[in-house]
């Protein structure tokens, strides 16, 4: 099964930044908050989520909150991928379809517009 939580979590290319600066160490929120064009409270709402998918920690240190990430917990991600690549690896081949004739006929309506899907939940968090 598919690890969604974490995958949601890291469909957000702010939330993958910040992992990717939390690969150095744990940082404090207003060293991560200086590296976006975001507002603080904004940030704040990424690493709560981040934190519900138990990608990262918060720690109190003196005055100031540090976060660190925990990369093992992106394991999950790598091995369901592996089997989904690995599934993909050894069925065979598909034969190439050939190409059929449309045979002429009334002609086509457009299709009624639908309306849009509903975006996925970003486990609470949406922009």
């Amino acid at each position: 099964m598919p690890p969604i939580t974490v995958l949601i979590a890291l469909a957000d290319p702010t939330r993958c930044r910040i992992v990717e600066i939390l690969r150095n160490g744990p940082q404090p929120v207003h060293v991560l908050a200086s590296s976006f064009d975001i507002s603080r409270p904004a940030i704040s709402r990424h690493l709560r989520v981040l934190k519900e998918a138990r990608l990262i920690s918060e720690k109190k240190a003196g005055r100031e909150n540090r976060y660190a990430l925990h990369p093992a917990k992106l394991r999950p991600v790598r091995d369901w991928l592996d089997a989904v690549q690995g599934d993909r690896a050894k069925k065979p081949a598909a034969k190439p379809v050939r190409a059929v004739k449309p045979v002429a006929g009334p002609p086509q309506l457009a299709p009624t517009p639908q309306p849009a899907p509903k975006a996925a939940s970003q486990m609470g968090f949406d922009f």
